[in-house]
């Protein structure tokens, strides 16, 4: 009763148009002043206690960094790079934007943030090279998903505090399940370019390549900083994260000097704006989990799916159902932090790796991002296009069906997400 009761107020709540946030906080003081006797100093306690973990100070660190790349030319760089590998093949332009999704994904961990760097320089490009308008915004928007699984990526952060799974196994799991992602969209991209006969780029040559490599070796070697940095063993995740920040700095000011220092000011402000609506966010879903853990339903909920007969195979179907539908109405941070306490009991129960099922619910996320009604990267590509969001659902299917097909492989292919970080000694 209790269940039905804290999810009701939290659908209508949500349903009147209510910021998640928002819907999160009234639903947990609703159900605390009618329905239970929690005294509110244990609620204050626990606002706090939820709060403090060191792997959220990752979050606003990798924001700031992603910005300071963002608007730094750092990714104009990576997709001159891409266009010089790739753009002599079918759908070149196209294939170098998904190439250069996936590098900047490695250094940004947000996928708004890399349809926006990537987006705004080669949707207009694609289309002065005679691609349709539609077909850029397709690759574009469902490419740009790569930034929460490709690490590093702020959504692992958010399943990380929600589990207390380990950010760096996170990390690495994302690895090889983000190059066969980018490897299965990027054939979508070619197979529909040869089949409508798209330009290709004339071929570069080899020390074309090379100067472009040059010129973007600084961005890529943030890939190194962090990824190399968490292996070895040098710093914590979340150090990672302050290192990227004030590399991404260097980079950007005093470096490739795109950015002045009069525009630092506003990179940390927007930076700090984003930061405070995701720890808000955090914030209310803890005490959320808290307010569920108190009446013991994830417990309740695991009882009586066992009891049920239900097998690993039908719950994780059961899953992907149950985040596909969520990514209709919320952002992938709250479905993080809401549904991740909830199955996470029923998957230990039944075996299911924890790192598995985190790098299952980031592909859930992805696919939520590039569909309607609240898919964000259709709402940042219809920015940078001027398309409605229903003319750009109907642009982003093939690459939707793509995504949706690889969503099925590493649901129950776990070892394409657990055997890096097992080589590496991270599980």
């Amino acid at each position: 009763m209790s269940a039905i009761v804290i999810f009701g107020v939290l659908l209508v709540l949500m349903l009147t148009g209510m910021p998640i946030s928002i819907s999160l906080g009234l639903t947990v003081l609703t159900f605390l002043f009618t329905m239970t006797q929690v005294p509110l100093e244990s609620v204050a306690l626990k606002l706090f206690s939820g709060i403090e973990k060191f792997e959220i100070m990752a979050i606003p660190f990798f924001i700031l960094a992603g910005n300071f790349l963002t608007h730094g030319g750092v990714a104009k760089r990576m997709l001159n790079f891409a266009t010089s590998m790739v753009g002599h093949w079918y759908g070149g332009l196209a294939l170098s934007g998904v190439v250069a999704c996936a590098l900047f994904a490695a250094v940004s961990g947000s996928s708004p943030a890399t349809v926006v760097a990537i987006g705004s320089i080669l949707i207009p490009g694609m289309v002065k090279a005679g691609f349709p308008l539609r077909f850029g915004a397709g690759v574009i928007a469902t490419s740009g998903a790569l930034g929460i699984l490709i690490p590093p990526s702020i959504v692992m952060v958010m399943y990380s505090i929600a589990t207390n799974t380990s950010v760096g196994a996170l990390f690495m799991a994302g690895v090889i399940p983000g190059l066969i992602m980018a490897a299965m969209l990027g054939g979508t991209t070619w197979y529909r370019a040869k089949k409508n006969n798209y330009p290709r780029q004339p071929k570069a040559s080899w020390g074309e390549r090379f100067r472009t490599f040059r010129a973007s070796v600084w961005g890529l070697m943030l890939i190194i900083v962090v990824m190399g940095g968490i292996y070895s063993g040098i710093f914590t995740p979340t150090e990672a994260a302050a290192m990227s920040a004030v590399y991404s700095f260097v980079v950007a000011v005093f470096i490739y000097k795109d950015m002045g220092m009069k525009d630092v000011p506003k990179v940390l402000l927007n930076s700090a704006n984003m930061s405070a609506m995701l720890l808000y966010i955090i914030t209310n879903a803890v005490m959320f989990s808290f307010i569920l853990a108190n009446e013991n339903i994830p417990q309740l909920l695991t009882d009586w799916l066992l009891d049920k007969g239900l097998g690993h195979i039908a719950f994780l179907f059961a899953v992907n159902i149950l985040l596909l539908m969520a990514g209709n109405f919320m952002e992938p941070s709250s479905i993080m932090l809401i549904f991740a306490p909830i199955v996470f009991p029923v998957a230990m129960k039944l075996g299911i790796d924890p790192v598995h099922l985190g790098v299952m619910m980031v592909v859930n996320m992805e696919v939520g991002m590039c569909h309607p009604p609240v898919g964000l990267n259709l709402y940042v590509a219809s920015g940078l296009t001027k398309m409605g969001i229903t003319e750009l659902t109907v642009a982003v299917w093939p690459w939707l069906l793509t995504m949706l097909v690889f969503l099925v492989g590493v649901t129950y292919w776990p070892t394409m997400s657990l055997w890096l970080p097992k080589v590496l000694g991270m599980m």
